[in-house]
């Protein structure tokens, strides 16, 4: 029987929050065990464009600060979303190929439109399925607080088969949203914790429950680089 270490990790590409950026991602994902963190293959990306306007994050950690794609003030209309569709894809064909991906706020909400939109042929059609996704504090497009992109109107048409996990803060005003991404998925596995809109330390449970996601992970044959 193949030991951990043996086994081939799951390659993840890693989406930041609004305004924050790759480094500052890795830098709070860092604070997750060790032993789950070896476990896994993370690549982080900045995004497409600098920020447009003030981070909340300014003051805790350094600029330069990112987003993925740019929306009018009650998100019906969005700007710069086909190119970062198309920035994405090119990332993942030089750097790839990557099994799943993980996101967080802004970058979770792209990253759960992903499956849906590759399934019906409208985003990265030139790299590999994605196998999986990891959502931390995300919401759904054509939620009840974010209109649809074009390009996504058909994502989320029938539930997801892609395996989910769905990180969700008690005290995260996107909580609701979080929540309702949910029936998205057929089969969505969920962590839920005390805090806020962020990316929790993780306690025994959760991480019993992260380590059983990665495992059925494992089960599902990787990308062969």
């Amino acid at each position: 029987m193949e030991s951990h270490q043996d086994q081939k990790k799951p390659r993840i590409l890693c989406l930041h929050g609004f305004r924050t950026s790759a480094e500052i991602l890795r830098k709070l994902v860092g604070r997750w065990p060790q032993t789950l963190l070896e476990t896994l293959d993370l690549d982080f990306l900045d995004g497409p464009y600098p920020a447009l306007g003030k981070s909340d994050i300014e003051g805790i950690y350094d600029p330069p600060y990112y987003e993925w794609f740019q929306a009018n003030q009650d998100y019906t209309e969005y700007q710069h979303f086909e190119e970062c569709l198309d920035y994405l894809e090119d990332y993942m064909i030089k750097h790839g190929p990557f099994d799943g991906i993980l996101g967080f706020s802004q970058g979770a909400i792209l990253s759960a439109a992903l499956p849906g939109m590759q399934t019906e042929g409208v985003a990265l059609s030139k790299v590999p399925k994605i196998k999986f996704v990891i959502i931390i504090s995300g919401a759904k497009f054509g939620g009840s607080k974010f209109g649809m992109p074009k390009l996504a109107a058909t994502a989320f048409s029938t539930p997801l088969k892609c395996p989910s996990l769905h990180i969700i803060g008690e005290m995260d005003f996107q909580k609701e949203e979080g929540t309702a991404l949910l029936e998205s998925f057929l089969d969505p596995q969920v962590i839920h914790h005390p805090k806020g809109h962020t990316i929790p330390r993780l306690d025994e449970d959760n991480l019993e429950t992260f380590r059983g996601f990665i495992e059925k992970i494992r089960e599902l044959p990787l990308h062969e680089d």
